[in-house]
């Protein structure tokens, strides 16, 4: 997949350094996947959380962080919308 968005990323792993190998990890597998369906996803990511509009919530470093973003399977791209703690999540309206 192309992942569009990683300054999001690298910007929130400043602000929390703790999250920042679970990150890199998530873009790296991202990165390498083909995800043609939903399902493709909750294969690997079996905590995922699926949106309207193919949107997917990951639970990033044991849910202490929340990643949103949106794919477009048909042409291999995934865009970052938003990184965050939880209790930030939960103030959010996806």
């Amino acid at each position: 997949m192309k992942v569009l968005g990683r300054d999001k990323l690298v910007d929130f792993s400043h602000k929390h350094a703790d999250a920042k190998k679970a990150l890199d990890v998530w873009f790296n597998e991202a990165e390498a996947a083909n995800w043609q369906t939903s399902q493709d996803i909750k294969n690997r990511y079996s905590s995922a959380s699926f949106l309207e509009s193919n949107r997917v919530i990951f639970n990033i470093k044991g849910n202490n962080y929340r990643l949103v973003v949106k794919v477009r399977y048909e042409n291999g791209i995934v865009l970052i919308e938003w990184v965050g703690t939880h209790a930030e999540y939960d103030k959010k309206r996806f």
